[in-house]
């Protein structure tokens, strides 16, 4: 009986390993459409694993990908790419990065919205990059985007006053975030083009400029960043 037991548990193991393989495989095939730029077909390959992993996928590449889209289209892509991270949330709990694409989405349909709407899903955000730092401390992309946030919202004049007022967002917090995504990930393009945006929005333009001069200075490792070094070019040759 033991014996038999056994070669159950033996035959089982084996019967397993080839599916998460292919299953490993099919994340690895995803991503890899995702970083040649092909987002379409890496969300949907994302998607169809139906895992938690596979959702923050599908959500961060139909986010980047409505940055390629027409302007008709990109609230629906920002809509999908939150329903997606919504389903890899409710996988796992646990998983950072389905928050941080959550929040990630949300702060682009904030563009589309009112300026109540527009507030509420503000507090969204930070919630949610709040929660995905508190799962993994050392998610770079997550100190960019609260970086982003307190820029964006602390960004002087009268509606920023009431949007800082509203939200707690400050400007003395975004060189703080910033830094801290630069010294986890110091070779990636797209942080310091995020770095010297946040700065021009506070009025930085010298620190913007030191920023996309370290910018250049990096090479892209995929699609997405080779069109972040394009963009950090071009702004730095506006700034001289």
């Amino acid at each position: 009986m033991r014996r038999t037991l056994m070669l159950s548990l033996v035959l089982t193991s084996a019967a397993l390993t080839p599916a998460l393989a292919q299953g490993a495989a099919s994340q690895q095939t995803a991503q890899a459409l995702y970083n040649q730029g092909n987002w379409q077909e890496a969300a949907a390959a994302a998607a169809a694993l139906n895992t938690s992993a596979g959702f923050a996928l599908a959500a961060e590449a139909t986010t980047a990908g409505a940055g390629l889209s027409p302007d008709a289209q990109k609230k629906a892509l920002f809509q999908k790419a939150q329903s997606y991270a919504d389903q890899a949330v409710r996988l796992d709990p646990q998983n950072a990065e389905a928050y941080f694409e959550k929040a990630r989405a949300q702060g682009r349909l904030a563009q589309f919205s009112g300026v109540f709407e527009s507030l509420s899903l503000a507090k969204e955000v930070k919630k949610n990059l709040d929660q995905a730092i508190k799962l993994r401390p050392n998610l770079a992309g997550a100190y960019v985007a609260l970086g982003l946030w307190n820029a964006t919202l602390d960004s002087g004049g009268l509606k920023g006053a009431i949007a800082a007022q509203q939200t707690g967002a400050r400007k003395a917090n975004v060189a703080p975030y910033f830094e801290r995504a630069v010294a986890l990930e110091p070779a990636v393009v797209t942080h310091r083009l995020e770095y010297a945006n946040a700065l021009t929005l506070t009025g930085n333009k010298a620190g913007a400029a030191a920023q996309l001069q370290k910018a250049v200075t990096l090479s892209p490792t995929n699609f997405w960043e080779q069109r972040d070094l394009a963009a950090a070019q071009a702004m730095l040759a506006k700034l001289k």
